[in-house]
């Protein structure tokens, strides 16, 4: 480690923890708040407090790219900000439906966007919105793809997108800004990741949940777990070594909520790790070993996190916004 003598200074929100705060229906009061647990501090309502206003949508995922951090709205916008600092430099606000999620490939922005819904609430009409400008503008291109996409991820030029409601994943060569191939897969596909040199994807269904690999130079299928852990939900964190954390769910009427610990080398898992009611986010704190749990509490007010070690001894409980459901270290 070299002093060069001209670090610039860290801003205010590039260390510790942004916690995601969905907001309610009707009311789209979503917020991010900033969780420092070396002095133990919460900063509440940053965009708010940063920006002197509201943010003014249901927040579906926090995307930091380039210094740049995408707030991105299921209510119909992108809010960007300054990483460090939280100031407001842009914005997508005309042209979106349901955004979801959002990647930067070739200079461009790519939002994956459910569309509108339909009478019988269908989405037929799913695509992915290009933004030629980093800092937002309008949409200029929008392309079909399978209904209800969901997570993004780059690999050089090229863009891949996770289908939920059809179960495939569609590539998309952001330069000619066209689907180039579509892959059926098991399960409701929502979240990429990288484990071992490979992309993998997350999907599930009643029964079982599924974890998938591609080749990126060829666009192939190179394999496939298939683990008996039923009633999964659309979150999951990787958590240390082979360690995946997966949110499990009755539904409803008794909603009797779980973590379970899959166990990915072998495809072991513990289905109720830590069991209890109303959980809605979960991430890993990689330099920390430290599990943090989400808590909506019903939307009734606000919710809650808690911090597990990686043993599941509770470390510490603390109130945060209107639906937690995600967390950025």
């Amino acid at each position: 480690c070299e002093d060069s003598g001209n670090e610039r200074p860290l801003g205010a929100y590039e260390t510790g923890v942004l916690i995601m705060n969905e907001g309610a229906f009707g009311t789209n009061d979503g917020e991010v708040y900033h969780w420092d647990p070396t002095k133990g501090e919460m900063k509440t309502d940053v965009f708010e407090t940063e920006n002197n206003r509201p943010f003014a949508g249901l927040l579906e995922d926090m995307v930091l790219e380039g210094g740049l951090m995408y707030l991105i709205a299921n209510t119909g916008k992108v809010e960007i900000v300054n990483g460090g600092d939280f100031k407001s430099i842009g914005a997508v606000s005309s042209g979106l439906d349901q955004p979801r999620s959002l990647a930067v490939a070739e200079g461009k922005l790519f939002i994956s966007d459910y569309g509108a819904y339909q009478p019988d609430f269908s989405t037929p009409n799913s695509y992915i919105a290009i933004v030629a400008g980093l800092e937002g503008g309008p949409v200029k291109k929008k392309l079909k793809v399978s209904n209800k996409p969901e997570d993004l991820f780059v690999s050089g030029p090229y863009l891949w997108v996770a289908g939920s409601e059809e179960g495939k994943v569609e590539v998309i060569d952001a330069r000619s800004e066209e689907v180039i191939r579509s892959l059926d897969v098991k399960g409701q596909p929502v979240q990429f990741f990288e484990k071992n040199g490979d992309l993998w994807l997350y999907s599930f269904d009643a029964g079982k949940v599924y974890f998938q690999s591609f080749r990126k130079d060829n666009f192939t299928l190179k394999s496939l777990k298939e683990i008996g852990l039923s009633s999964a939900t659309n979150r999951m964190s990787l958590g240390s070594g082979n360690r995946i954390y997966v949110i499990t769910s009755s539904g409803w009427p008794d909603y009797r909520d779980a973590v379970a610990l899959v166990n990915f080398n072998d495809n072991s898992f513990t289905p109720a790790w830590k069991a209890g009611s109303g959980f809605y986010g979960i991430g890993y704190d990689v330099e920390r070993g430290e599990l943090y749990v989400a808590n909506a509490k019903g939307f009734q007010g606000n919710g809650e996190v808690v911090i597990y070690t990686e043993q599941g001894t509770e470390l510490r409980k603390m109130e945060v916004g209107r639906g937690p459901s995600g967390f950025l270290f």
